[in-house]
């Protein structure tokens, strides 16, 4: 079950996040965050204020996390936008998180299909978000979900982590 995140989930959002960064640091990273830099705790906590933060629950357990806005990062701004949206138009997802102990549950998937209902209930009618180019299996899930490549562009993750960002898009 994906719901809106509360209070209490903080301490489970922010443990995920640590597995897969430690996981990545053993195994070669796929998302190019850094452990101690991006996502940490305040990630999740400065989401929830915003009330922007959701969870993936499984039997009690949360087992993966992403923050679905409409804030388009600076970068953006170079995109080859195929749909031309207004902001207020524009669902983002932002750090999708499963936690590699649940890999291959097919939560990325339930995470962007939630998304796409949470945007339509939002009057929104496109939906973006950006992975770091060397994510071979999240750029996949994502055009095989039917999101188009939209370009993409040079970008400081967090403003400290380097990194070559593509776009995706889809319209509803």
């Amino acid at each position: 079950m994906i719901r809106p995140a509360v209070p209490k989930d903080i301490d489970a959002v922010e443990k995920g996040y640590n597995e897969l960064l430690l996981y990545e640091k053993e195994n070669g990273t796929s998302s190019n965050w850094v452990y101690g830099l991006y996502p940490v705790r305040e990630t999740a906590e400065n989401a929830l204020r915003e009330g922007a933060l959701y969870v993936a629950e499984e039997d009690g357990i949360i087992c993966g996390s992403a923050v679905l806005n409409q804030h388009q990062p600076q970068e953006y701004k170079k995109g080859s936008w195929k749909y031309e949206a207004d902001e207020n138009n524009v669902l983002v997802i932002h750090t999708l998180c499963i936690a590699p102990s649940y890999k291959g549950r097919g939560l990325g998937t339930a995470f962007v299909k939630y998304a796409e209902e949470l945007a339509l209930k939002m009057n929104c009618t496109v939906i973006r978000f950006d992975t770091w180019a060397g994510n071979t299996a999240a750029a996949s899930l994502y055009a095989k979900l039917g999101y188009e490549n939209a370009g993409g562009a040079d970008a400081m993750l967090a403003g400290v982590i380097p990194e070559k960002q593509i776009f995706f898009e889809k319209k509803l």
